[in-house]
């Protein structure tokens, strides 16, 4: 459970629930009507296809994580997201036809007509949900009022948050902090006074949300104003600072029923674990068998390529930063090492790499091998890229939290490689953002995500800039 849950989970389910509603509808509407447009085609035998792709796009497009419902944006998703999702949807449904051996019915005509109008369909929806959700969490039923207490900086991030999501349904009327400026606070937020005046203010003043900031913040300031709310019937929400744990994706929780603050945690523990091993097995396995011919020409044409071993073996932080032996199609000469014996990173115009090697680096087959570490149990399918061992090293150093990616086993590919992070990392910023999209992976890491991260790399490897 997330902090600041309670309404905002309401509302995004409500949110959730009528936008995953309206698109089905518009996906079956746009159906029928290419159906109605060309006589020799008969809804009867478009049922199935109806039921399948209507329950598909209420489970899809209802997910909030694809959602833009910022104050900037026009629509509840941008035309890129319905594309990429509805492209997503409709190839789901040509391989259940294609295995269940059920679309030689099917009108050719109304399909393309269906694939090709819908997006545009749907970007008419994603206006309208917009307004209609503007205008039902603006109503006065829908809207609650808000005070800070203990101004803190995650406090003003909030109340600046806040203040520009009218689909939180929440004004910010004020706040109280003993400083006499808060810094960094909204110009538009009023400062209703010191801890002390806050107390009064909360019984004469009806308040539906309080937020308390723990910064900087003593107890015996807080206890007056904590026992005036236990007399009121406002919500409270306590704001920890992030800054005392490293980062702001602070989560609740309980441990044998005490309720404690998450900064950092693994996802993969009790089922999440099995469930992902057992993705891992089964896809590196089927990978393993349906690749092995072409794994034995590549390993061919490395030994001709140049002299040397077949594999590269490169020494490797694993999880718990435990060192594993991370295997690769050699694409250099075998002299990688420069005079000081430590190992570069490969660069463009790299004068090591082969141009057998250039070839399988270009197009990621140099990284099969990796699907034995995965059936070994020493790697991932998806997860954070692992780093060379100096590179380990030298970046812990400089990037704080930099170790926290090895919480889970490193990946044949992950988040960060799919975003245009992969290849060479030539100045501290790069390697910051490619951190920072590893941790977004562990912190959000769902099997669908796997999938969509592997079907995204599975692209890459015809149009991948980064590669070389």
């Amino acid at each position: 459970m997330k902090l600041y849950g309670e309404r905002s989970a309401h509302q995004t389910s409500l949110s959730g629930l009528i936008v995953g509603v309206v698109y089905a509808l518009t996906i079956v509407g746009i159906l029928q009507l290419c159906i109605w447009l060309y006589p020799n085609a008969q809804f009867t035998t478009f049922r199935f296809v109806a039921l399948f792709t209507g329950s598909l796009s209420f489970i899809v497009f209802s997910n909030q994580r694809y959602h833009t419902l910022s104050d900037s944006s026009y629509s509840v998703h941008s035309f890129g997201t319905i594309v990429r999702l509805w492209m997503g949807i409709f190839f789901a449904l040509i391989l259940v036809n294609y295995l269940t051996k059920s679309g030689g019915d099917f009108s050719r005509v109304v399909m393309m007509t269906w694939f090709i109008s819908t997006p545009f369909a749907l970007m008419i929806a994603s206006l309208l949900c917009r307004f209609m959700l503007l205008r039902l969490y603006s109503s006065r039923e829908m809207t609650r009022t808000a005070i800070f207490i203990g101004f803190s900086e995650d406090a003003q991030q909030l109340a600046e948050a806040i203040s520009h999501a009218k689909l939180m349904g929440i004004t910010s009327l004020g706040y109280f902090d003993n400083r006499s400026g808060a810094r960094g606070a909204p110009t538009t937020l009023k400062n209703l006074g010191t801890l002390a005046q806050a107390r009064d203010w909360i019984l004469q003043h009806p308040v539906d949300i309080v937020f308390i900031g723990l910064f900087n913040t003593r107890s015996h300031e807080l206890i007056p104003v904590v026992d005036a709310l236990q007399d009121s019937v406002a919500s409270i929400y306590f704001v920890p600072e992030s800054h005392l744990f490293g980062m702001a994706q602070i989560q609740q929780a309980e441990i044998a029923g005490v309720p404690v603050l998450i900064a950092y945690e693994t996802p993969f523990l009790g089922v999440a674990r099995v469930v992902k091993r057992l993705f891992d097995i089964v896809f590196s396995s089927l990978i393993l068998l349906g690749l092995s011919p072409l794994m034995v020409a590549l390993a061919i044409g490395v030994k001709l390529s140049s002299p040397g071993p077949v594999f590269f073996r490169q020494k490797r932080y694993g999880i718990g930063g435990i060192e594993i032996d991370v295997l690769k199609f050699r694409s250099m000469r075998d002299d990688i090492k420069d005079s000081a014996g430590e190992v570069k990173q490969a660069t463009a115009d790299d004068a090591r790499i082969t141009p057998f090697g250039h070839f399988i680096r270009k197009t990621s087959l140099d990284e099969l091998p990796q699907f034995l570490n995965v059936l070994k149990g020493s790697m991932s399918i998806v997860g954070p890229r692992p780093h060379a061992t100096q590179h380990n090293e030298l970046y812990r150093k400089q990037i704080r939290g930099y170790m926290l990616r090895h919480k889970v086993k490193p990946g044949i590919t992950g988040w960060a490689q799919v975003n245009g992070l992969r290849g060479e990392t030539s100045t501290l910023d790069k390697m910051e953002k490619r951190i920072e999209y590893d941790l977004y992976y562990i912190r959000n890491w769902s099997l669908k995500q796997d999938f969509i991260i592997v079907l995204r790399t599975i692209g890459l490897i015809f149009k991948d800039r980064n590669a070389y």
